[in-house]
């Protein structure tokens, strides 16, 4: 299962507060640290990231132990994550809305990329069935996410479905709960400080260290559970 620390903006344009988030995210059980690009990136806007600070970011992930990943949310964002050689990609559920055309460039790449799905309202997947390489992600685009969005969680998860979850609910329970039914992704927001209010609107629903370590301590315990419950992993048993 991965973890994945969504730092996105919540850096609030202080790229030092970026380093001090990657190595919290580490030390709090992270997987990945994941950030935006293409998302307020403007010159003078609060994510602008040249090629020199994306490297920068790549580094910092690289000394902390924590995989660098980032959202695509432009056709620049492209180019400038692709020098990085990240293992993997996220696409936004505005994106697979907004340039469909987009998604399909980045999955050209041939890298295995998540996709959330909160903005699709269509029936069926948007770039064909499930596979390694396409992993559809389950999310509500409500920010927050309060308890009654969460109707048509799926009820199981699965690599030939909804492969993970992405969360916008305060606390981790809607993390643990996509765990128990299967996610083998979960993505959370991350913050040093909920109280911050910022451009964005994401820190209120985001994870402090302390709640991301739980996610981590709690939720892979809880994913090996999961999966040997749906036959999916062998068990183990205690004396006769």
């Amino acid at each position: 299962m991965l973890i994945v620390a969504e730092i996105g903006l919540n850096h609030e344009g202080n790229f030092d507060m970026a380093y001090e988030l990657i190595g919290r995210a580490s030390r709090a059980g992270a997987d990945i640290a994941k950030f935006q690009f293409g998302w307020r990136a403007e010159r003078g806007e609060i994510n602008f990231i040249d090629a020199e600070l994306a490297r920068q970011l790549r580094r910092w992930c690289d000394w902390w132990e924590i995989e660098f990943m980032a959202s695509i949310i432009s056709d620049e964002a492209l180019e400038l994550a692709r020098p990085l050689e990240p293992n993997r990609y996220k696409i936004a559920s505005r994106t697979v809305v907004a340039r469909p055309d987009l998604v399909r460039r980045v999955l050209d790449e041939g890298k295995e990329t998540f996709i959330s799905l909160g903005w699709w309202e269509e029936e069926g997947f948007p770039f064909g069935e499930p596979s390694e390489q396409v992993r559809y992600i389950f999310c509500r685009s409500n920010y927050p996410t309060y308890p009654g969005h969460l109707q048509g969680l799926p009820e199981r998860f699965s690599a030939d479905g909804y492969y993970g979850y992405s969360d916008h609910m305060h606390g981790i329970e809607g993390c643990l709960l996509a765990i128990s039914r299967g996610a083998k992704f979960v993505e959370k927001h991350f913050t040093l400080d909920k109280t911050i209010r910022g451009v964005h609107g994401d820190h209120i629903l985001s994870a402090l260290p302390d709640e991301l370590r739980q996610l981590s301590d709690v939720g892979r315990p809880l994913a090996r559970l999961a999966q040997t419950v749906a036959g999916e992993r062998s068990g183990i048993e205690g004396v006769p």
